[in-house]
């Protein structure tokens, strides 16, 4: 059965820092793209991050809000795509969800949920 579990959500103090982690199974992650989106409650989701299956110089994606500050990274020999979150504002409160495919071409991203797991919250308050 194709999973794709995250875990690592919580809540932290604003400036602070939580790393998200995103295991997969059932499938061949190595071959897909993955990114993460969150969804805020009253907003629309919002896809944050992308890496692709090159994991090389142009293959990963962030959003505007939180360049600088977040990380995207993957271990595909433990089939685990990671999210590193630093200086966390109010505003990234949401649950945070790890999906495929995404792929990167020619400096513009494309995402698709071929795949996606259950999500965890993230709640950024003092």
């Amino acid at each position: 059965q194709v999973q794709l579990v995250e875990s690592g959500g919580g809540l932290v103090q604003p400036g602070g820092s939580l790393r998200l982690s995103c295991v997969t199974s059932g499938f061949t992650s190595d071959y897909y793209g993955i990114g993460w989106f969150r969804q805020a409650p009253g907003k629309e989701r919002e896809w944050v991050s992308c890496i692709t299956i090159s994991d090389g110089d142009g293959g990963t994606y962030y959003l505007d809000s939180v360049k600088g500050r977040f990380t995207i990274s993957r271990d595909n020999v433990k089939n685990t795509v990671y999210l590193q979150m630093n200086s966390l504002k109010p505003e990234d409160t949401a649950v945070y969800t790890c999906a495929t495919d995404c792929t990167i071409v020619d400096g513009k991203v494309y995402f698709t949920m071929d795949y996606w797991g259950n999500g965890t919250l993230v709640t950024v308050s003092s």
